[in-house]
């Protein structure tokens, strides 16, 4: 009889464990999609789709006004890539990332080098983006 309530007692800790496992998976696949569509939003000049991944409380703290997104539109992607990425903890993600850009009409191209700062909203099931869209017109 205590063989059988240590093996389910056994069966059920592994179970939990695999359940919690399963959920961070989970969570880590979305945050890779997350970043995948924010990426590729920056990549084609999609601002307004950049902007919707911006965290809700940060979009009402800092609006984009209609002057920052013709100011967008004035800049060309021309390349946009990771070079670092990690979290401090399993609901925060940071992502260094370089990105070429070059001026609609100067033509003038530059690369410059930005952090990203993710978070997870439980409440949303959504990794939102916390540092707003990059500023490429930084020192200028």
């Amino acid at each position: 009889m205590k063989f059988r309530i240590r093996t389910l007692l056994l069966l059920l800790g592994l179970f939990a464990v695999a359940c919690a496992s399963a959920g961070s998976r989970g969570k880590a696949n979305a945050l890779e999609k997350a970043q995948y569509a924010y990426s590729a939003a920056l990549r084609w000049g999609d601002i307004r789709g950049a902007w919707a991944q911006q965290d809700p409380a940060w979009r009402s703290a800092h609006p984009l006004s209609d002057f920052e997104l013709e100011r967008y539109k004035q800049v060309e992607i021309t390349s946009y890539r990771t070079l670092d990425s990690g979290g401090g903890d399993v609901d925060e993600a940071v992502r260094t990332i370089e990105v070429g850009i070059a001026n609609r009409n100067t033509m003038a191209a530059r690369t410059i080098t930005y952090r990203e700062t993710w978070h997870y909203d439980a409440a949303t099931r959504m990794w939102w983006v916390t540092s707003g869209l990059p500023d490429f017109w930084n020192g200028q």
